[in-house]
């Protein structure tokens, strides 16, 4: 059996839009009755690969400087020539790890990138960054309630 649906956001709540991935996270938290597992945590590891094991599907939620506002969604593949010798990851990188060390194809990924704007330390949430979270939240509670055929084919946005 497969385990749920993965949710991983990562971002630091302290540096101001840098906190739209778990900020997402906390807000996604018992609004789906879809089988989901939700983790965060400040940046990817080579470790969170084992999170990966299982998966049929995995959401990666992040801030971004450069996205279109408001999100972009992407449909992810492992990066062929992916570094593992940092302690952050991005997300290619680490569904490259999940394959090296499973020795199987890594489960089908999504990066969900939020536009933010200030990311000083002590910084709260913009205006804008926090319309653009909500932006997300709309979709993602679309894309959680979908069939798992329909989100095989999900490559982007509507927004």
């Amino acid at each position: 059996m497969n385990a749920p649906d993965l949710v991983f956001a990562y971002g630091n709540p302290s540096r101001g839009d840098d906190a739209l991935g778990p900020l997402f996270l906390e807000r996604i938290a018992g609004c789906s009755d879809a089988p989901i597992e939700l983790i965060t945590d400040f940046q990817l590891q080579p470790e969170h690969a084992l999170d990966l094991v299982g998966r049929r599907r995995v959401l990666f939620v992040d801030a971004s400087v450069s996205c279109a506002e408001p999100y972009e969604v992407v449909p992810l593949a492992p990066a062929p020539e992916a570094p593992v010798f940092s302690h952050a990851l991005d997300p290619r990188a680490l569904l490259a790890v999940y394959e090296r060390i499973e020795r199987s194809p890594a489960p089908r990924a999504w990066a969900l990138a939020i536009r933010g704007y200030g990311f000083e330390l002590g910084d709260p949430l913009s205006p804008k960054a926090q319309a653009n979270l909500e932006a997300a939240l709309a979709w993602a509670s679309g894309w959680l309630a979908l069939p798992e055929a329909d989100k095989v084919e999900l490559s982007e946005t509507e927004a």
